[in-house]
């Protein structure tokens, strides 16, 4: 039951902080926005129906029932088809309401028809004398710093969390404490990974070695590195050692006697070397048996821009080959294979994440928070870098849109010709419509492939 909880916990966590990064991204948008004198209409915390809301002032407040997204609708988004027209009310959000409420019935092209569905959430035409208040209106930088602020609330979360638990908790580094201890000697080679009653008792185990030992030193070399215990020991087989090792707060004195075995070749540490043949590579080393405990170690300030940094270049990799990304996803959904740790995930696989790392007994307290903050630090970089793709409806969309509005303004006025006035993005729909069905397809297939074939990393 206890683990059931846990579980349940560790999903909250992770609802709840996308739930806040969510309103602190529409806040990033709200605020430049009323800053700037636009007409701010709604600021909703997800979509569907709506579940509570209170109006301040002209702006409607609100939480809908489904909490996978949010906007703010901003009067005057897109400028009038034709010159002294009424400009159009939108949204701008992680996921724009696909349905207008309240809009005047009229009739419309295929095109303007298509535009209206899909770009007027809660359209309202602008009232008399707020022509000046229209976000089309605005020069091209203020818009620019309207549609930015939103990414760059997340770039923020994700800068504090990442501070918090590099600098607060700590990277995970091998320690010099015993992690755990092998019971017997199997060779490298075997397809066994359990002891039987009749093998040979590993030397760590028979020297009295115990999970939570420290090292201190061996052969009277004081030990600073579990990397230098290992050369120790893998130099010294069939020779008897003096090991002292701190235990309980006491130094203790044990005998240990590194027993010739055949171990694997490494290339850099992870990857078996292997001869022409293709055959795995093994040498006859000293071997105790026992695996170094990891610790966290607290990082200075100047290594969170570049864990940042990292974990941005990691997101736009994996956006710039997301074809493939979930053609694999696909084939692992609907097939045999196995998903790939690096690959996409959905928000249902980030909430089974996070309730399964909750509900690890074996996993400290403390290394369960600082997962918690990288992984809703993750999270956010990944929310600041897609809503950066210059695409509609996302974000980066609407700049680009608005940077190429001053592009042609700046071209029109160095050569002295007329002001071709806003660009009109509405003409973009079709595509954003495209962009949408897309996005909704592949939420669809990584939700489902979280269910059947969810990603496995914690062994």
């Amino acid at each position: 039951m206890e683990t059931v909880l846990l579980f349940i916990l560790g999903v909250a966590i992770v609802v709840v902080g996308l739930a806040l990064s969510i309103g602190l991204h529409e806040i990033g948008h709200l605020v430049p926005a009323k800053l700037f004198g636009v007409k701010v209409t709604q600021y909703m915390i997800g979509f569907g129906p709506t579940i509570w809301s209170r109006t301040k002032g002209e702006t409607e407040y609100g939480v809908k029932a489904i909490p996978m997204g949010g906007y703010i609708a901003m009067i005057g988004m897109f400028p009038p088809a034709k010159k002294g027209g009424a400009p159009r009310s939108t949204t701008t959000g992680f996921f724009d309401q696909m349905v207008q409420e309240g809009a005047p019935e009229k009739k419309t092209s295929a095109l303007s028809t298509l535009v209206d569905d899909a770009r007027q959430a809660s359209a309202e035409t602008i009232g008399e004398g707020e022509d000046h208040r229209a976000f089309y209106q605005l020069p091209v930088y203020k818009r620019v710093i309207i549609m930015l602020g939103g990414p760059a609330m997340n770039l923020l979360i994700a800068i504090v969390m990442f501070a918090i638990l590099l600098m607060g908790f700590g990277t995970a580094q091998i320690s010099t404490t015993v992690g755990s201890v092998s019971q017997c000697v199997l060779p490298a080679s075997s397809d066994r990974q359990t002891c039987a009653a009749t093998d040979e008792a590993s030397p760590g185990a028979a020297a009295g070695l115990q999970p939570g030992d420290g090292l201190v030193s061996i052969a009277g070399i004081a030990i600073t590195s579990w990397a230098q215990s290992t050369e120790i020991i893998r130099s010294s087989p069939g020779q008897t050692l003096a090991v002292v090792v701190e235990r309980d707060g006491a130094n203790v004195n044990l005998t240990l006697a590194p027993k010739l075995t055949e171990r694997y070749v490494y290339t850099d540490g992870a990857t078996i070397k292997t001869d022409a043949s293709g055959a795995a590579v093994t040498e006859d080393v000293g071997f105790v048996g026992i695996g170094a405990a990891t610790e966290l170690v607290p990082q200075p300030a100047t290594a969170v821009l570049p864990m940042v940094g990292a974990n941005i270049a990691n997101v736009a990799h994996l956006i710039l080959n997301l074809p493939d990304r979930l053609v694999a996803v696909a084939n692992a959904a609907f097939g045999p294979g196995e998903r790939d740790v690096n690959g996409p995930i959905s928000v249902v696989g980030v909430g089974r994440v996070a309730g399964e790392l909750a509900s690890i007994d074996t996993i400290p307290v403390a290394s369960k928070v600082a997962s918690m903050l990288g992984l809703l630090g993750s999270l956010n970089i990944a929310l600041f870098v897609f809503n950066l793709v210059p695409l509609l409806p996302l974000d980066g969309g609407h700049v680009a849109g608005a940077l190429w509005e001053g592009i042609r303004r700046f071209f029109a006025k160095l050569f002295k010709r007329p002001d071709p006035g806003p660009v009109d993005m509405a003409k973009l729909m079709p595509l954003t419509l495209a962009v949408v069905v897309l996005l909704g397809g592949m939420s669809l297939l990584l939700i489902y492939a979280d269910i059947v074939k969810p990603i496995n990393f914690f062994g």
